[in-house]
């Protein structure tokens, strides 16, 4: 990323992380929406849950172009791409609520995929430079801010719906314009302060650099993604399935999403200090054991467990990012857009995986099945470069 003179210093540039990362907080609400439609989608479009997960894949679709957009994005400037980012999935997002058909809704969840995916690989890039040698407290506020607009989305699009109809999401779209207009006026000097502080390698030379870490890093992300599904896709799915209301159903995905604000900001620091790959292995570690726990419990006594599974789950998002970027300081960029690329293709297979078995077994089951295979995937910690946990 051609970014300033001021990042080759270990300062920690406060003022654009939090700006760059605002930005990331009202992007990822209108991200927030889908969860807690698809019970809708499912309901009004007769979908099974295959095709619902489906739509979440046909989102995600498009980051498999990250490595691209990250590779041009360390030669570049595409500030731009993270300035409109808001807007552009601002816009799609809220136009679901008057889409016609599942082919309407597969098109605009394409635009917002190709948006989502030109913001996360860009921003993460910049906020970690701007971070100086506080990388996973930069990468711990990037990822709070993005948690905390995952908060806010399911609980302000139930209350929307329950205020004025599905198709009063249209009334939603002029924060994300409003957020785009403010990144453009605060963040218009960034791209010319901000120069990184190596020379770029090759796409061949950052592969082989980043190889070590990046092989066993794929199959944790893979085993974590069944996970990730089963509490973030499909959890107000589950409890409006087990008898819940859509408004209790949603606001339980803001609980979870909401302690995972505090899970990001404190698991990037606590690894700064105590070591990413110990911090990590607890996550693999005590993430599914509290889920068993939550399959077990019902009532009231949910909140709870959901505060505590969505912070201990959602704490290593900072700490992965932090170790990519480490693993290639010189092509942060297309580090970070190689990372969110191969997680996508991962990720969405596990994503129709999961469907197809909630489809064939029920989502209890398949949640039990993601618990167990997180577990199974502890041993990766192991292989990965550096001091063991």
């Amino acid at each position: 990323m051609p970014l300033s003179s001021n990042s080759n210093n270990s300062r920690f540039q406060t003022r654009d992380v939090i700006t760059l990362s605002g930005g990331h907080a009202v992007h990822d609400t209108y991200s927030g929406f889908l969860p807690p439609l698809l019970p809708i989608f499912i309901q009004t479009l007769s979908l099974s849950k295959t095709e619902a997960s489906l739509l979440m894949v046909v989102r995600q679709a498009p980051s498999v172009f990250q490595p691209i957009i990250g590779h041009q994005a360390d030669r570049l400037n595409l500030r731009s791409l993270v300035i409109l980012g808001p807007a552009i999935t601002g816009i799609a997002m809220s136009l679901l609520g008057i889409a016609h058909g599942y082919l309407s809704l597969v098109a605009l969840l394409l635009i917002t995929g190709f948006s989502s995916a030109a913001f996360h690989a860009v921003g993460p890039a910049m906020a970690g430079t701007l971070s100086g040698s506080n990388l996973g407290r930069g990468m711990g506020i990037w990822m709070l801010c993005g948690e905390l607009g995952r908060t806010l989305g399911p609980i302000l699009i139930v209350s929307v719906i329950g205020l004025w109809g599905i198709a009063g999401m249209t009334y939603l779209i002029p924060a994300g314009v409003v957020a785009s207009l403010i990144l453009l006026l605060r963040m218009r000097s960034v791209a010319s302060r901000v120069i990184s502080a190596y020379k770029a390698l090759t796409w061949q030379a950052a592969l082989k650099r980043m190889a070590p870490v990046m092989v066993p890093l794929s199959g944790i992300v893979f085993v974590r993604a069944f996970m990730m599904a089963s509490l973030t896709a499909f959890l107000p799915t589950f409890l409006t399935e087990e008898g819940a209301s859509l408004w209790l159903s949603g606001a339980s995905l803001s609980v979870l999403e909401g302690a995972g604000i505090g899970g990001a900001l404190i698991g990037g620091w606590v690894s700064d200090r105590w070591g990413r790959k110990q911090i990590l292995g607890f996550s693999m570690i005590a993430t599914p054991l509290l889920l068993f726990v939550f399959l077990e419990t019902q009532g009231w006594a949910l909140f709870p467990i959901l505060i505590i599974l969505g912070f201990v789950a959602l704490s290593t998002g900072p700490v992965v990012m932090a170790m990519v970027q480490e693993s290639c300081p010189e092509n942060r960029a297309f580090a970070n857009g190689l990372y969110m690329g191969a997680g996508f293709v991962l990720r969405g297979v596990a994503m129709l995986l999961l469907g197809i078995m909630a489809d064939a077994y029920g989502l209890r089951r398949a949640f039990e099945i993601s618990a167990i295979l997180m577990l199974l995937g502890v041993v990766l910690v192991f292989r990965i470069p550096g001091r063991s946990p």
